[in-house]
């Protein structure tokens, strides 16, 4: 992450004080965008709530400039001096309009760059994340997956000379964006206390005490060791969960010896299925709190996650192993219907 593209989410405390809100907003944007049908120009989901999005980014860049960013350049201010908080406790709109900003520092908010790197997370890291963990998508897919996220850039207005077409393209992209975020940190760095709001969502969402830990150990080994330490993750976790987790790690090889035989086998994929399924149930698809988008579109939703509910590549016996340590039968999270709750 940015530091100052951290600094936005840590000022708003949208991260923080309302991790999961934060979460399922972005959740309310990926599902959209990745069912079928999401990117279609005549009415696709995925573009409405990309649109929603960009509404977003333009508000919090008008306020926290106070203005139109092209007045913000025109009057050359190298930077916003923060205003007094009202007595009472601040909205949102109130903190980020206080906040004050150095615009010759860290550019305009929510700018290209940040925007541009935002989006290779949501393309470029998670492929290459699905490679390390042996579960890689072949070139073609992936180059198909990282289109599909350039669309939402152009919709998002990102300039496309900051998009990848492919992953080679896209490592270096990310890697020169990184580069020059690490040359201007900021300080203090709100970057850790964010990563940490982040792993003890995670953390909650997974019923086993020993497997908690597992979000800091499986972020650490995606993403490296100098982006763990960005993000205040280089901590220590007990010993139980560290063995547990590479352990986790050498299902790679049993992969690629039964692959011989079964080219689909993978306890690899069904590790990170059970681990999605808990913080998706409990996180992104809670009976009590579904998603803010249309019932029509919940339905959707909806069904989708029913066609999760068994891996048809896996054998007989995986399947029952995943059904114990996530739920027996349909992972139809009800989402639509639980508007209806009392």
């Amino acid at each position: 992450m940015l530091p100052d593209l951290a600094d936005v989410l840590h000022t708003a405390g949208q991260l923080e004080q309302h991790t999961e809100h934060r979460i399922r907003s972005t959740a309310a944007m990926i599902f959209p965008v990745m069912m079928r049908g999401g990117l279609d120009a005549n009415g696709g989901a995925g573009i409405a709530q990309t649109l929603k999005v960009r509404l977003i980014h333009s508000t919090i860049r008008n306020l926290i400039l106070r203005g139109a960013p092209p007045d913000a350049l025109q009057a050359c201010l190298s930077a916003l001096p923060p205003l007094a908080q009202p007595a009472a406790k601040p909205t949102l709109y109130q903190t980020l309009f206080a906040r004050g900003w150095n615009v010759a520092d860290s550019g305009l908010p929510c700018n290209q760059e940040e925007l541009a790197y935002t989006l290779l997370t949501f393309s470029h890291v998670f492929l290459r994340s699905l490679r390390r963990l042996g579960i890689g998508l072949p070139r073609a897919d992936e180059e198909a997956y990282l289109h599909a996220w350039n669309v939402v850039g152009h919709v998002l207005g990102i300039e496309r000379g900051l998009m990848a077409d492919t992953m080679e393209q896209a490592a270096s992209l990310f890697a020169r964006m990184q580069a020059q975020g690490r040359s201007q940190a900021l300080v203090p760095d709100p970057r850790p206390a964010l990563g940490t709001a982040l792993m003890q969502t995670m953390a909650q969402s997974i019923p086993w005490p020993v497997v908690q830990p597992i979000p800091v150990l499986l972020t650490r080994y995606l993403c490296g060791r100098e982006t763990a330490h960005d993000l205040g993750l280089d901590r220590r976790v007990p010993l139980a969960s560290s063995a547990l987790f590479w352990a986790m790690l050498l299902a790679r090889g049993i992969d690629t010896l039964v692959r011989r035989w079964r080219p689909r086998f993978s306890i690899s994929r069904t590790l990170t299925r059970v681990l999605g399924y808990h913080f998706m149930s409990r996180v992104l698809m809670s009976q009590t709190r579904p998603l803010q988008l249309p019932d029509g579109l919940l339905n959707q939703l909806d069904a989708v996650v029913k066609g999760w509910s068994e891996d048809p590549h896996a054998p007989a016996w995986l399947n029952q192993l995943e059904d114990r340590l996530t739920t027996h039968g349909s992972w139809n999270p009800g989402v639509a219907r639980s508007r209806a709750a009392p």
